[in-house]
């Protein structure tokens, strides 16, 4: 797909090439000379569209000023049929170029003819790659980190299939391990308190106080009565697991379901335990010599492989702990399944989890290149409302949930509020996610695509339809406010490209809020309904473009495209 920001880079060098070349020949400039250098956006467009160092850059190797360069260049340089209509000499040896109508022509005309895959690029060429993300405990409802979680790792992977990868969501249901276990007992304390009333059972230590755990008790009550109640607590205990996880992974996807969150797979870790796959692992890392008992335990020589501290496999109880698991599901990623990539989507308090697993992932016994693992670390997150925090603890029960926030401020905001930069804080402001004026992120972007639709919707009632672009004059588009919309149009395959390199999908938020603001601006700036014949069309265009530039933009973020607000 085309990028017309590369592009106009591309025929830069390609430019200066040439005029270096004729200038060799007629002895000019010394011959031989490597000509390359570097060229920017500059951020005062009075230096023009593109800025390039390449005289500068080949000062040295020429034994000339670079000013006295670029000036020579400047003499042999031909713009004819470029995307360029003039270039100067700009300080110490700055050449600029000034983009002409043809440039703004091609960015129309691109998403004219791709549509809604405009802004696609290739940079991934097809690898496979699986963005793990959200991957809540089933013991309780999802909460407030579980939602940007999920809006961070869905996001990546539409950025990452739109820079060209295949992508794979998965979302890896811990089912197995202590915290079940304590999640059973939760349920069975409830169940009790339920039946022989609250004084007469004793709450577990650490067990989850939340209402969620009362109404599982509740459930199982009505469907089964007291059948548990002189039953072993070790079968009361499997059987209110089986329930409780089913029903709770089932609320879990209907409400990621809502939040417009579709997986591939849900990767069950008890699978690696049926199958023997985690103890498959330790013994592989066992057989290498990368292992060692102490106290009972079997322990991991993580420092072996750079790591700070070394890691317990397996407790002297026999039981396997979570880094042990871990390894085994990532190994069954790499190995099993034959990914080329995969990125965990983790909050900040797994930062010195992440490097020490990487460095794990490196051992030779495994088989796999550890620099293929990624992870992308997310800061907190807290809620405000009335310019107070809002109470998030899970284990009190006294949390704000995921379907409670859509609840209250419905997808559209979540989506957006949470897809803030991953490597920042984030203060969440409830009010403002609600509010309907420009202060709102979300209601200003989707309110330029609503006026233009308005604004469609009107010319057509008066014969007037977006024309092609080989209908238009695009040279009328000669205002700041109509060049600075169409090359802030022309950007998406760019910000693609970077959001994909840097697992940053915030930059399409960014993206986005910058073009609608641009579009305010012109729709502000530039008379559309009775401009002048010839103008008033190529107007429209620009306009048309712009609604279909929101609408794949904020498709990519799993936000809605209104047509009326």
């Amino acid at each position: 797909m085309l990028n017309l920001i590369e592009s106009a880079k591309q025929e830069i060098n390609a430019l200066l090439s040439a005029a270096y070349e004729k200038a060799a020949a007629e002895g000019q400039l010394p011959s031989g000379a490597d000509i390359q250098g570097i060229v920017e956006i500059p951020k005062d467009v009075k230096n023009g569209d593109y800025a390039a160092n390449h005289a500068l850059a080949g000062a040295k190797q020429m034994k000339m000023p670079p000013r006295k360069i670029a000036e020579i260049l400047l003499e042999n340089i031909d713009l004819q049929g470029s995307f360029f209509s003039s270039v100067d000499v700009a300080g110490p040896g700055f050449i600029n170029f000034w983009l002409s109508p043809k440039w703004y022509a091609q960015v129309l005309a691109a998403v004219e003819t791709q549509g809604e895959d405009y802004g696609r690029v290739n940079i991934g060429d097809g690898e496979r790659v699986m963005v793990e993300f959200v991957s809540a405990n089933p013991t309780g409802p999802m909460t407030i980190g579980n939602a940007r979680g999920g809006v961070l790792g869905d996001s990546l992977a539409a950025v990452l299939e739109r820079a060209g990868y295949n992508v794979w969501r998965e979302f890896y249901v811990n089912d197995a391990g202590n915290q079940v276990d304590l999640f059973g007992k939760s349920i069975e304390a409830r169940y009790l308190q339920l039946i022989l009333g609250e004084d007469a059972v004793q709450f577990p230590e650490n067990g989850y106080h939340g209402d969620d755990i009362r109404e599982l008790a509740r459930l199982i009550y009505e469907k089964d009565g007291d059948i548990y109640l002189h039953r072993p607590s070790e079968e009361r205990c499997v059987a209110f697991i089986d329930f409780g996880l089913c029903h709770n992974i089932e609320l879990m996807k209907k409400h990621l379901e809502r939040y417009r969150i579709h997986y591939d797979q849900w990767f069950f870790e008890s699978s690696l335990h049926e199958s023997g796959y985690v103890e498959e692992t330790v013994q592989l890392l066992t057989d290498a010599g990368y292992t060692y008992e102490k106290d009972g335990a079997i322990w991991l020589r993580n420092t072996d492989f750079g790591a700070d501290k070394d890691e317990v496999l397996r407790r002297a109880n026999g039981f396997y702990t979570y880094y042990a698991v871990d390894i085994a599901y990532h190994r069954n990623k790499f190995v099993v399944r034959g990914f080329d990539r995969c990125i965990d989507v983790w909050g900040a308090d797994h930062h010195g989890h992440a490097i020490r697993f990487k460095r794990t992932m490196s051992a030779p016994a495994l088989g796999i290149d550890g620099d293929k693992l990624d992870f992308l670390i997310m800061q907190m997150v807290r809620l405000t409302r009335n310019g107070e925090t809002v109470k998030v603890s899970k284990r009190t029960g006294k949390a704000l949930t995921l379907n409670d926030l859509l609840d209250e401020i419905g997808a559209d905001a979540c989506r957006f509020f949470f897809n803030a930069k991953p490597d920042t804080h984030l203060d969440f402001d409830l009010d403002l996610a609600v509010r309907q004026d420009s202060e709102n992120p979300v209601y200003y972007v989707q309110y330029a695509h609503a006026r233009i639709c308005s604004l469609l919707n009107t010319m057509a009632e008066e014969g007037y339809a977006v024309p092609k672009v080989s209908e238009i004059d695009v040279s009328l588009l000669d205002t700041e406010q109509e060049r600075e919309l169409t090359k802030q149009i022309s950007a998406l395959p760019e910000e693609i490209k970077l959001a994909a390199r840097d697992y940053d999908p915030s930059r399409i938020n960014r993206y986005v809020i910058e073009l609608a603001a641009r579009f305010h601006r012109f729709y502000n700036s530039c008379r559309i309904k009775g401009a002048e014949p010839g103008l008033l069309e190529a107007r429209l265009k620009l306009a048309g473009t712009v609604k279909s530039v929101l609408a794949t933009s904020l498709s990519i973020l799993g936000v809605s495209a209104p047509e009326k607000m």
